[in-house]
């Protein structure tokens, strides 16, 4: 057997120990370059270094960035629900100031009016423009019956606020009603000029407005007669006022003199009315 099969382990590992003294001993000195060894291994790890560097730092970044866009949601959660809550309160403000005339009259005609009133939301209405046939939310329960008047606090001309006709109940639930307006084509209604005393009958038609006839074709009815209601038949309270004559008409053929009238609700806002009961009617026909 020879020296170095038999010593080969030692050999190896006294090799190894004298690599390392030499290579200790030679970065411990200060020194103004490296060797080629060194510069060979540098130049191999180099761009392996760089790698894994840029790896670590794009890792930690993400993980900040996560960090980051987790906050942002929670945040942005917040802050959807903040811009939520202030549309809500600006929707708020708005129908406020949109139905600002409507309750000053509303309460102006509660303060002044003769009648005992219950006030009612309107919650449907059947398909149009108008608001010729629509529901509300009272009925039995709230003492409301089939033939009561349905009235709106309306500003005349005169800035003087009081009842203006808007129709009659002629459905009843437990807590709805229907209502037909003045404006419907199968509502009609007896009237007065306020100036004249003359009377007529007028009706619905379907742009929204009223027509009818004097009963007197000789009435000195003109443009601006102010008409009210004038109880005859019992079917409405009399004196609360329906609209303005737009117009007048006599044709040689006819008897009687056509009018048309400017109703005084506005029939394609109507949000809240008040119910005048049958036995009002009943006391003051």
């Amino acid at each position: 057997m020879s020296l170095f099969k038999k010593y080969r382990n030692r050999i190896i590992v006294t090799t190894v120990a004298i690599i390392l003294i030499i290579v200790i001993g030679l970065t411990n000195k200060d020194r103004a370059s490296l060797s080629m060894g060194e510069r060979f291994v540098g130049n191999i790890l180099t761009p392996v270094q760089k790698v894994f560097y840029g790896i670590s730092h794009r890792t930690i970044n993400l993980l900040g960035d996560l960090k980051h866009i987790g906050g942002l949601r929670e945040e942005n959660k917040k802050l959807k629900l903040k811009v939520a809550e202030l549309e809500d309160s600006n929707r708020r403000y708005e129908d406020l100031i949109g139905k600002s005339p409507h309750l000053k009259e509303e309460a102006e005609l509660l303060k002044n009016t003769l009648y005992s009133l219950k006030p009612a939301n309107v919650i449907g209405k059947e398909p149009g423009n108008w608001f010729d046939r629509f529901i509300i939310d009272k009925g039995l329960k709230d003492g409301i019956a089939k033939g009561d008047t349905v009235i709106q606090g309306i500003t005349k001309d005169d800035n003087v606020i009081e009842e203006g006709m808007v129709g009659r109940i002629i459905e009843v639930g437990d807590n709805w009603a229907k209502v037909i307006s003045i404006i419907d084509e199968n509502n009609k209604i007896s009237f007065k000029s306020i100036r004249t005393q003359d009377g007529g009958i007028i009706s619905g038609n379907i742009d929204g407005r009223l027509s009818g006839y004097l009963f007197d074709a000789k009435a000195d009815v003109i443009k601006g007669d102010k008409l009210f209601t004038s109880g005859l038949g019992g079917i409405f309270v009399k004196d609360i006022y329906i609209g303005e004559i737009v117009e007048v008409e006599k044709r040689d053929e006819q008897l009687m003199k056509n009018i048309i009238i400017e109703p005084a609700v506005d029939f394609k806002k109507i949000h809240r009315v008040f119910i005048i009961p049958n036995e009002i009617v009943e006391g003051l026909n």
